[in-house]
């Protein structure tokens, strides 16, 4: 007669098994499970007395790769993108506080003025003066024109009203950001006069040019549009 092996009865649908209780991880789990299916014959029974012992099933065959340890139910190889996305409802608020880009928006005017003296028929006042007001125009597009945000937002529209400026670091005045595109226009300001020689005409047009970047970022002027304009 063939002898059976005695086998605890499963719990009931719904509940836990509560050995798998103490195991927090995937594999743990499911070594802990593969334990509850064995078979094992208690001592002294009849099963055990005639000789008949119980093996484990055979595990299957591991499909282990490269890069994938037995048992574990993901590619080892694979990196998980955890914590790079943005958490900032509008990114526009934070993007002039990212590493790396004021030294990338100095280079960008150091290679706009190099340009510049590579054509040949520019003189040197010339150069200097055209490299402050494509700065200063661009400045002035880009943070006091431009309105909105390039990203999806959930602000109720709030962030399609006001321009970059307005929107960096949530409007708070005065922070390190504001601090250096407002110190830039100013420094690019006095080596464009002192290398025009400080030139009537080119002086005139600097200054003007200047002041279009200053005055948008006082703070007196914050959300202000002056006889409407741009003001949807």
């Amino acid at each position: 007669m063939p002898c059976t092996a005695s086998t605890a009865p499963s719990p009931p649908r719904g509940r836990p098994l509560p050995v798998l209780g103490r195991y927090r991880d995937y594999s743990s789990r499911r070594a802990a499970a593969a334990g509850l299916g064995r078979a094992e014959v208690p001592a002294g029974s009849a099963a055990g007395a005639a000789g008949c012992a119980t093996e484990a099933a055979p595990a299957p065959p591991s499909r282990a790769g490269p890069g994938r340890a037995a048992g574990c139910p993901f590619d080892a190889r694979a990196t998980m993108n955890v914590g790079t996305a943005h958490s900032e409802v509008n990114p526009n608020t934070r993007v002039m506080n990212s590493r790396g880009i004021w030294l990338s928006y100095v280079l960008g005017i150091g290679l706009l003025h190099v340009v510049l003296l590579s054509i040949p028929f520019f003189s040197v006042p010339v150069v200097w003066t055209l490299t402050n007001i494509i700065h200063n125009m661009s400045m002035y597009i880009f943070l006091h024109t431009v309105k909105g945000t390039p990203f999806e937002t959930p602000d109720q529209g709030k962030a399609r009203l006001l321009t970059h400026w307005e929107q960096m670091d949530y409007g708070v005045q005065f922070t390190a950001s504001r601090k250096f595109l407002t110190i830039m226009p100013i420094v690019l300001y006095f080596l464009t006069s002192f290398y025009t020689k400080y030139d009537r005409i080119h002086f005139i047009i600097n200054t003007i040019s200047l002041m279009s970047v200053l005055i948008p970022k006082l703070p007196q002027f914050h959300g202000v549009r002056i006889f409407g304009i741009n003001k949807y």
